[in-house]
């Protein structure tokens, strides 16, 4: 069985360039561990950025490891978790550090399941020294660590640039000593958190202060990922929107850019690997220099692909850019179909700014447009959810006069209540509620050749009641067997807890949080202000 998974790792990496394999001597072993599939985790820059970064430490040798191993993006549900690291196959139970990289709530089932696959206690009270050391980090645990504290020894709270160099310190002068002496030193590191050890302090949010000194681009191209055709490079982080229910506005704050001197020579040595750029982002059209950027670009001969598009401003300049690439997709934002609700959320648009990026993409002959909209946001009524509709059936009718070709994608999520966000009070729309309005959108757009993707209700309750969740869910997650919706709801039982309660009610401003220890560097007068104006 082990050979099996040797060969199969070995097949993985004969479609990469840029992976890095070091002789383990005099080193210390970091595993990052992806808790998804190899096709998601290697579809993360800042996972690739991590691995590269750590790699660049002449003490350090990481190799990477998943929760499964398929190519595909379709979920194989006889796929066994391997415990083994891709780059060498050792056990995950050899390296001195499991540095697990976290994007998604949902992703938190399979940490227990790789800890228990590989023999390690998943609880820190059950490990000593011959144990890994088990970190973690990512927007979820940054925004909210409760609900996996008693898992992790220490938890990154932050970006992994501001983080690691003194950890990387830490690690290579503590590793070898008793835990908690190695504990205690991490202890004091700005931006680790450690729920297991000492007297627990507020732990501040770090982040990098000048991006140009981090390069954020492809670090390991392989073809098995959403982004196979693509070298991809960071142009900014954080965004200065100030959208309501947005974790990524509010812990990746401040708004930072990339230099266009720093970025052009970034895509100098990527096009030694692709022709191909993705420009990574949360606000790619607010970099002041995009345009000239885009032009650059273009001139070494690159073809363009943005994450995203901003509806207001609009720039044609990047319009012309990727309607002239291979690609030819547009991603556009709305969020609520209604003008009031977008109001609510302080999204900054109207449906004249949406409607003329639709223009835009007809113009242009755009071969893709994708429309991404949130549903069971805060007083949201069907009368939004109709206005959703028609504005996608009017944006169908635009396309239809200048390009009927163009394909035509409505993606729906649903509204989860995030720690640090000033709508980290409300509750999210019952799951009852969320897929009959589900239901509406999908018959109304049956016959409007439009393609609808959505999450489920059950699910979004799962995800919202993690994301809102205290240390006792670490309990329900370790009692499960398998990731079920039954499963959860008889985990969350035997555990005497329930969704409903952290998910689907409204707390009060002055109700004590689980993640009240940890400062995201946004006021929670500030957070408390926005919230009264939204529902003001």
């Amino acid at each position: 069985m082990v050979w099996e998974y040797v060969k199969q790792a070995l097949r993985i990496l004969e479609h990469e360039q840029g992976t890095v394999i070091k002789d383990w001597g005099g080193r210390i072993p970091i595993a990052l561990v992806y808790p998804n599939s190899y096709y998601v985790g290697m579809s993360n820059l800042g996972f690739q950025t991590i691995y590269g970064l750590l790699n660049s430490y002449e003490g350090i040798v990481c190799e990477r490891a998943f929760a499964s191993w398929q190519h595909s993006r379709k979920r194989d549900p006889k796929q066994v978790m391997r415990c083994l690291s891709l780059e060498t196959q050792h056990d995950l139970s050899e390296f001195a550090a499991l540095a697990f990289s976290i994007s998604y709530e949902i992703d938190y089932f399979n940490v227990v399941r790789i800890l228990e696959e590989c023999g390690i206690p998943p609880l820190a009270k059950d490990r000593d020294e011959n144990y890994p050391l088990l970190i973690a980090g990512g927007p979820p645990v940054t925004a909210n660590p409760e609900p996996l504290a008693p898992i992790f020894d220490c938890i990154a709270i932050g970006e992994a640039e501001a983080i690691i160099p003194n950890m990387v310190d830490v690690l290579i002068k503590n590793v070898a000593d008793d835990r908690s002496d190695l504990l205690e030193a991490l202890s004091k590191i700005p931006g680790i958190n450690t729920p297991n050890f000492g007297t627990q302090v507020t732990v501040k949010r770090q982040w990098a202060q000048d991006i140009d000194a981090f390069p954020t681009v492809s670090t390991v191209l392989t073809p098995n990922t959403e982004f196979g055709e693509l070298y991809l490079m960071e142009i900014s982080r954080g965004c200065n929107r100030g959208c309501r229910f947005c974790l990524a506005g509010c812990i990746f704050r401040p708004f930072r850019l990339r230099s266009k001197e720093r970025i052009i020579e970034a895509a100098k040595e990527g096009l030694n690997y692709r022709k191909r750029f993705g420009l990574v982002g949360a606000a790619i059209s607010d970099h002041p220099q995009i345009e000239e950027i885009v032009g650059e670009l273009q001139n070494l001969g690159a073809d363009i692909s943005l994450s995203s598009l901003r509806i207001k401003p609009l720039s044609e300049t990047v319009f012309k850019a990727i309607a002239s690439g291979v690609t030819r997709t547009v991603t556009l934002a709305p969020e609520a179909g209604s003008e009031r609700l977008r109001k609510v959320i302080n999204k900054g648009i109207n449906q004249n700014d949406i409607l003329k990026a639709v223009e835009l993409a007809a113009d242009y002959g755009i071969k893709q447009l994708k429309l991404y909209f949130m549903i069971g946001l805060p007083t949201e009524t069907d009368d939004d959810i109709e206005q959703l509709v028609q504005l996608a059936l009017t944006a169908r009718e635009m396309i239809d006069k200048k390009r009927p070709r163009t394909k035509l994608t409505v993606n729906v999520t649903t509204f989860i209540p995030k720690a640090q966000t000033p709508f980290q009070w409300l509750p999210m729309t019952a799951p009852d509620v969320i897929d009959s309005r589900i239901s509406l959108i999908k018959s109304a757009l049956l016959n409007g050749r439009i393609e609808l993707k959505y999450d489920s209700g059950k699910w979004s309750l799962v995800q919202a009641t993690l994301a809102r969740g205290d240390a006792r869910l670490a309990g329900v997650l370790l009692k499960m067997s398998k990731t079920t919706i039954a499963e959860w709801n008889r985990a969350m039982a035997e555990c005497g807890l329930s969704s409903q309660a952290y998910a689907l009610r409204q707390i009060a401003p002055d109700e004590e949080l689980p993640w009240d220890k940890i400062d995201s560097s946004i006021p929670k007068e500030q957070l408390i202000r926005e919230l009264n104006t939204a529902l003001s």
